[in-house]
């Protein structure tokens, strides 16, 4: 089950790109404006979403240990046949937003608002960006901005029933979302362009949305 569903959150990310771009692109932008000219970019930028990619890995765990503690439901329920429902129903719901049809997981963004609007603070801290430390610190921070596409991965990650499960699954989402935030400058443009056309919006979503009917076939 792992291995089809690093899959399918590694799509996500990758193809989800244009949506990374609008509620990540401002931050990536603070990061490397203020740099000295004589510095290379690259290695901020990394700093930066390495932070952010663990914490998305830190929230798959914590995800993945809530679907753990939900097995003791097991005698009253089929409860991982149930999770492992309800993660089917999200990729389906991920297809439907990537291909431009449906965008219902945004409103999924709401649930995090409270615990960003406590952790928004200490990121001014951070900002200008001197030092790699600081990069990634901003990062790690930002990794818990409330985001559709991030909280919809998240509760397949409970689905996993394992922390460690839980995290791999976030990890690859993550690493799919790192090309087009390492990639802000004109090559962005381009790749978002790309990621923004409607016939690859189409077929991507279509593949996304086709993971999750098979998942659901499996449970017939």
């Amino acid at each position: 089950m792992l291995e089809f569903s690093s899959m399918s959150a590694f799509l996500v990310g990758l193809l989800g790109g244009g949506h990374c771009v609008g509620m990540c692109g401002g931050i990536v932008g603070a990061v490397s404006m203020h740099l000295p000219q004589s510095k290379s970019k690259v290695p901020f930028l990394l700093a930066y979403n390495a932070g952010r990619i663990l914490s998305y890995t830190l929230a798959g765990a914590i995800a993945g240990l809530v679907g753990a503690s939900s097995f003791f439901l097991q005698h009253v329920l089929p409860i991982q046949h149930v999770l492992y429902g309800i993660s089917s129903l999200i990729l389906i719901a991920l297809g439907l937003y990537l291909a431009g049809i449906w965008h219902g997981v945004t409103h999924l963004e709401s649930a995090g608002k409270a615990i960003w609007k406590t952790l928004q603070p200490y990121s001014k801290r951070y900002i200008p960006v001197q030092n790699f430390k600081q990069a990634f610190l901003l990062g790690s921070l930002w990794g818990w901005l409330p985001c559709g596409l991030v909280y919809s991965v998240l509760i397949a990650a409970v689905a996993t029933g394992n922390a460690v499960s839980g995290g791999l699954l976030m990890l690859v989402f993550g690493l799919g979302t790192l090309p087009t935030l390492l990639t802000m400058g004109m090559a962005a443009v381009r790749l978002k362009t790309v990621l923004q056309n409607i016939w690859v919006r189409r077929a991507s979503g279509l593949l996304v949305l086709g993971f999750g009917v098979v998942g659901l076939l499996r449970l017939i």
